[in-house]
Protein backbone atom coordinates (compact mmCIF):
# COMPACT_ATOMS: atom_id res chain seq x y z
CA UNK A 1 0.00 0.00 0.00
CA UNK A 2 0.93 3.59 -0.30
CA UNK A 3 0.47 6.88 1.78
CA UNK A 4 -0.27 10.51 0.37
CA UNK A 5 -0.29 13.13 3.06
CA UNK A 6 -1.31 16.28 2.22
CA UNK A 7 0.79 19.19 2.37
CA UNK A 8 -2.22 21.06 4.93
CA UNK A 9 -2.79 19.95 8.43
CA UNK A 10 -4.77 17.13 7.49
CA UNK A 11 -8.58 16.97 8.05
CA UNK A 12 -9.17 12.80 7.83
CA UNK A 13 -8.21 10.24 5.83
CA UNK A 14 -9.65 8.98 2.67
CA UNK A 15 -8.91 5.62 1.83
CA UNK A 16 -9.75 4.49 -1.91
CA UNK A 17 -10.58 0.51 -3.05
CA UNK A 18 -9.89 0.78 -7.20
CA UNK A 19 -11.91 -1.34 -9.62
CA UNK A 20 -11.24 -4.44 -11.20
CA UNK A 21 -8.60 -4.84 -13.67
CA UNK A 22 -7.14 -1.63 -12.73
CA UNK A 23 -4.39 -0.38 -10.30
CA UNK A 24 -3.93 2.64 -7.91
CA UNK A 25 -1.61 4.47 -10.96
CA UNK A 26 -4.91 5.44 -12.30
CA UNK A 27 -5.83 7.86 -9.15
CA UNK A 28 -3.33 10.09 -9.98
CA UNK A 29 -5.94 12.87 -10.56
CA UNK A 30 -8.17 11.63 -7.73
CA UNK A 31 -5.12 11.50 -4.92
CA UNK A 32 -4.13 14.95 -5.42
CA UNK A 33 -7.13 16.52 -5.76
CA UNK A 34 -7.67 14.96 -1.80
CA UNK A 35 -4.29 16.03 -1.04
CA UNK A 36 -4.78 19.84 -2.04
CA UNK A 37 -7.91 19.78 0.03
CA UNK A 38 -6.03 18.67 3.23
CA UNK A 39 -6.72 14.87 3.16
CA UNK A 40 -3.95 12.44 3.18
CA UNK A 41 -4.65 9.38 1.59
CA UNK A 42 -3.86 5.61 1.66
CA UNK A 43 -4.37 3.19 -1.45
CA UNK A 44 -2.98 -0.11 -3.00
CA UNK A 45 -3.33 -2.82 -5.30
CA UNK A 46 -5.86 -5.42 -4.86
CA UNK A 47 -4.61 -9.20 -5.02
CA UNK A 48 -4.09 -10.20 -8.41
CA UNK A 49 -3.99 -6.71 -9.69
CA UNK A 50 -2.07 -3.89 -10.12
CA UNK A 51 1.39 -4.90 -9.15
CA UNK A 52 0.62 -7.16 -6.63
CA UNK A 53 2.29 -10.48 -6.40
CA UNK A 54 0.51 -12.20 -3.92
CA UNK A 55 -1.59 -14.17 -6.41
CA UNK A 56 -1.72 -14.81 -10.19
CA UNK A 57 -2.92 -11.53 -12.40
CA UNK A 58 -6.63 -11.86 -12.43
CA UNK A 59 -7.29 -14.41 -10.27
CA UNK A 60 -8.20 -14.83 -6.71
CA UNK A 61 -9.11 -18.15 -4.20
CA UNK A 62 -11.80 -16.09 -2.58
CA UNK A 63 -13.35 -12.78 -2.56
CA UNK A 64 -12.42 -12.48 1.31
CA UNK A 65 -8.76 -12.05 -0.58
CA UNK A 66 -9.85 -8.54 -1.16
CA UNK A 67 -11.55 -8.15 2.54
CA UNK A 68 -8.56 -8.96 4.13
CA UNK A 69 -6.19 -6.47 1.42
CA UNK A 70 -7.98 -3.38 2.88
CA UNK A 71 -8.41 -4.13 6.59
CA UNK A 72 -4.81 -3.23 6.40
CA UNK A 73 -4.75 -0.01 4.36
CA UNK A 74 -8.01 0.86 6.70
CA UNK A 75 -5.57 0.14 9.75
CA UNK A 76 -2.94 1.97 8.24
CA UNK A 77 -5.29 4.84 7.95
CA UNK A 78 -6.61 4.62 11.90
CA UNK A 79 -2.72 5.64 12.37
CA UNK A 80 -3.00 8.84 11.66
CA UNK A 81 -5.68 9.49 14.78
CA UNK A 82 -8.05 11.13 12.13
CA UNK A 83 -11.32 10.57 10.77
CA UNK A 84 -11.16 7.46 7.95
CA UNK A 85 -13.23 7.59 5.33
CA UNK A 86 -13.72 5.20 2.33
CA UNK A 87 -14.07 5.42 -1.46
CA UNK A 88 -14.69 2.60 -3.21
CA UNK A 89 -14.95 2.07 -6.97
CA UNK A 90 -16.87 -0.39 -8.80
CA UNK A 91 -15.62 -4.01 -7.79
CA UNK A 92 -13.73 -1.74 -4.92
CA UNK A 93 -17.12 -0.35 -4.08
CA UNK A 94 -18.43 -3.93 -4.10
CA UNK A 95 -15.14 -4.99 -1.93
CA UNK A 96 -16.53 -2.18 0.46
CA UNK A 97 -20.01 -3.38 0.95
CA UNK A 98 -18.88 -6.72 2.01
CA UNK A 99 -16.27 -5.66 4.30
CA UNK A 100 -18.89 -3.54 6.13
CA UNK A 101 -21.46 -6.47 6.07
CA UNK A 102 -18.82 -8.45 7.44
CA UNK A 103 -16.54 -6.92 9.64
CA UNK A 104 -16.30 -4.02 12.41
CA UNK A 105 -14.51 -1.15 10.93
CA UNK A 106 -15.20 2.26 12.37
CA UNK A 107 -15.48 4.67 9.70
CA UNK A 108 -16.79 8.22 9.43
CA UNK A 109 -18.42 8.06 6.08
CA UNK A 110 -18.57 5.65 2.72
CA UNK A 111 -18.85 6.70 -0.90
CA UNK A 112 -19.82 3.80 -3.23
CA UNK A 113 -18.73 5.42 -6.70
CA UNK A 114 -20.77 3.06 -9.51
CA UNK A 115 -20.65 -0.08 -6.91
CA UNK A 116 -20.55 -3.44 -8.76
CA UNK A 117 -23.67 -4.72 -7.55
CA UNK A 118 -24.98 -6.40 -10.93
CA UNK A 119 -23.22 -6.39 -14.57
CA UNK A 120 -24.63 -5.21 -17.62
CA UNK A 121 -23.44 -7.63 -19.82
CA UNK A 122 -23.51 -11.07 -18.21
CA UNK A 123 -22.22 -14.66 -20.01
CA UNK A 124 -24.68 -16.81 -21.73
CA UNK A 125 -26.79 -19.36 -20.15
CA UNK A 126 -24.59 -21.90 -21.26
CA UNK A 127 -21.18 -20.26 -20.44
CA UNK A 128 -22.59 -19.80 -16.86
CA UNK A 129 -23.35 -23.00 -16.41
CA UNK A 130 -19.78 -24.06 -17.52
CA UNK A 131 -18.29 -21.85 -15.10
CA UNK A 132 -19.43 -23.65 -12.31
CA UNK A 133 -18.00 -26.88 -13.53
CA UNK A 134 -14.94 -25.10 -14.71
CA UNK A 135 -14.58 -23.90 -11.23
CA UNK A 136 -14.12 -26.83 -9.62
CA UNK A 137 -11.96 -28.49 -11.64
CA UNK A 138 -10.00 -25.80 -13.45
CA UNK A 139 -10.67 -22.94 -11.15
CA UNK A 140 -7.48 -20.64 -12.86
CA UNK A 141 -8.98 -20.95 -16.50
CA UNK A 142 -8.66 -17.58 -18.02
CA UNK A 143 -11.12 -15.85 -20.57
CA UNK A 144 -11.49 -12.03 -21.61
CA UNK A 145 -12.99 -9.97 -19.53
CA UNK A 146 -15.08 -8.89 -22.09
CA UNK A 147 -14.51 -5.35 -20.81
CA UNK A 148 -12.61 -1.99 -22.78
CA UNK A 149 -11.40 1.36 -22.10
CA UNK A 150 -14.20 2.96 -24.19
CA UNK A 151 -16.67 1.81 -22.41
CA UNK A 152 -15.37 2.74 -18.98
CA UNK A 153 -14.78 6.64 -19.48
CA UNK A 154 -15.54 9.14 -22.09
CA UNK A 155 -12.57 11.04 -21.61
CA UNK A 156 -9.88 10.59 -24.36
CA UNK A 157 -6.65 10.76 -22.73
CA UNK A 158 -7.57 8.73 -20.20
CA UNK A 159 -8.49 5.74 -22.92
CA UNK A 160 -5.63 6.58 -24.81
CA UNK A 161 -3.38 6.07 -21.34
CA UNK A 162 -5.39 2.71 -20.85
CA UNK A 163 -4.91 1.49 -24.06
CA UNK A 164 -1.03 1.71 -23.24
CA UNK A 165 -1.31 0.21 -19.53
CA UNK A 166 0.86 -3.50 -19.25
CA UNK A 167 -0.70 -3.33 -15.93
CA UNK A 168 -4.17 -3.15 -16.89
CA UNK A 169 -5.78 -6.58 -17.11
CA UNK A 170 -7.85 -7.70 -20.17
CA UNK A 171 -8.38 -11.50 -18.68
CA UNK A 172 -10.01 -13.00 -15.60
CA UNK A 173 -10.36 -16.35 -13.95
CA UNK A 174 -13.53 -18.59 -13.72
CA UNK A 175 -12.28 -18.64 -10.04
CA UNK A 176 -12.48 -14.80 -10.23
CA UNK A 177 -15.82 -14.48 -11.73
CA UNK A 178 -17.39 -17.24 -9.43
CA UNK A 179 -16.15 -15.07 -6.72
CA UNK A 180 -17.53 -11.51 -7.87
CA UNK A 181 -20.80 -13.29 -8.76
CA UNK A 182 -20.93 -14.86 -5.36
CA UNK A 183 -20.16 -11.32 -4.01
CA UNK A 184 -22.81 -9.74 -5.62
CA UNK A 185 -25.52 -11.89 -4.20
CA UNK A 186 -24.16 -11.86 -0.82
CA UNK A 187 -24.36 -7.89 -1.10
CA UNK A 188 -28.14 -7.98 -1.01
CA UNK A 189 -28.67 -11.20 0.78
CA UNK A 190 -26.95 -9.70 3.98
CA UNK A 191 -28.50 -6.15 3.63
CA UNK A 192 -29.40 -6.32 7.43
CA UNK A 193 -25.72 -6.96 8.10
CA UNK A 194 -25.04 -3.36 6.89
CA UNK A 195 -23.76 -0.97 9.81
CA UNK A 196 -25.38 2.33 9.93
CA UNK A 197 -23.08 4.15 8.77
CA UNK A 198 -23.18 7.54 6.65
CA UNK A 199 -23.20 6.90 3.27
CA UNK A 200 -23.17 8.59 -0.32
CA UNK A 201 -23.36 6.60 -3.36
CA UNK A 202 -22.44 8.47 -6.65
CA UNK A 203 -24.15 6.13 -9.86
CA UNK A 204 -22.93 6.86 -13.34
CA UNK A 205 -25.89 7.57 -15.26
CA UNK A 206 -24.77 6.13 -18.38
CA UNK A 207 -22.92 3.38 -17.24
CA UNK A 208 -21.97 0.23 -19.67
CA UNK A 209 -20.57 -2.00 -17.13
CA UNK A 210 -22.94 -2.08 -13.82
CA UNK A 211 -26.02 -2.00 -13.80
CA UNK A 212 -27.90 0.95 -12.43
CA UNK A 213 -31.23 -0.57 -12.05
CA UNK A 214 -29.44 -2.83 -9.75
CA UNK A 215 -27.86 -0.30 -8.34
CA UNK A 216 -30.75 1.34 -6.99
CA UNK A 217 -32.38 -1.43 -5.97
CA UNK A 218 -30.10 -2.29 -3.57
CA UNK A 219 -29.72 1.09 -2.22
CA UNK A 220 -33.71 1.25 -1.84
CA UNK A 221 -33.45 -1.46 0.57
CA UNK A 222 -31.35 -0.17 3.11
CA UNK A 223 -32.19 1.29 5.81
CA UNK A 224 -29.29 3.75 7.27
CA UNK A 225 -29.80 7.12 9.40
CA UNK A 226 -28.51 8.56 6.80
CA UNK A 227 -27.67 7.90 2.94
CA UNK A 228 -27.70 9.93 0.00
CA UNK A 229 -28.03 8.53 -4.18
CA UNK A 230 -26.67 10.72 -6.94
CA UNK A 231 -26.59 9.96 -10.62
CA UNK A 232 -24.39 11.72 -13.14
CA UNK A 233 -26.72 11.35 -16.20
CA UNK A 234 -24.31 11.10 -19.12
CA UNK A 235 -21.61 9.44 -17.55
CA UNK A 236 -19.80 6.34 -18.03
CA UNK A 237 -18.66 4.14 -15.40
CA UNK A 238 -15.68 5.99 -14.16
CA UNK A 239 -17.67 9.00 -12.64
CA UNK A 240 -14.13 10.26 -11.16
CA UNK A 241 -12.13 10.25 -14.22
CA UNK A 242 -15.20 11.61 -16.60
CA UNK A 243 -15.18 15.37 -17.98
CA UNK A 244 -17.03 16.27 -15.30
CA UNK A 245 -15.13 14.86 -12.43
CA UNK A 246 -14.46 18.13 -10.60
CA UNK A 247 -18.08 18.49 -10.24
CA UNK A 248 -18.53 15.20 -8.61
CA UNK A 249 -15.22 15.49 -6.62
CA UNK A 250 -16.37 18.98 -5.26
CA UNK A 251 -19.98 17.14 -4.74
CA UNK A 252 -17.88 14.01 -3.11
CA UNK A 253 -15.91 16.59 -0.51
CA UNK A 254 -18.84 17.95 0.66
CA UNK A 255 -20.42 15.04 1.69
CA UNK A 256 -16.98 14.70 3.55
CA UNK A 257 -17.01 18.09 5.14
CA UNK A 258 -20.81 17.79 6.30
CA UNK A 259 -19.70 14.50 8.09
CA UNK A 260 -16.64 15.73 9.61
CA UNK A 261 -18.88 18.99 10.90
CA UNK A 262 -21.41 16.73 12.12
CA UNK A 263 -18.59 15.25 14.13
CA UNK A 264 -17.39 18.10 15.26
CA UNK A 265 -14.35 19.14 13.76
CA UNK A 266 -13.88 23.01 12.40
CA UNK A 267 -13.18 22.83 8.91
Amino acid sequence: MWKWESDQEAKAVIVIIHGAMEHHGRYGWLIEMWRASGFHVVMGDLPGQGMTSRSQRGHIDSFDEYLVEVKDWIQAAYQFELPVFVIGHSMGGLIAVRLLQESHVNLAGVILSSPCLGLVNTPAKPVELLSHALNKIAPMVKFPSGLTVDMATRNADVREIDSNDTLYITKVSVRWYRELSLAMKTAFSNLEKMPDVPLLVLQAGDDQIVDKKVVKKWFNELSLSEMHYKEWPKCYHEIYNEPEREEIFEYSKNFIESRLKALGYIL
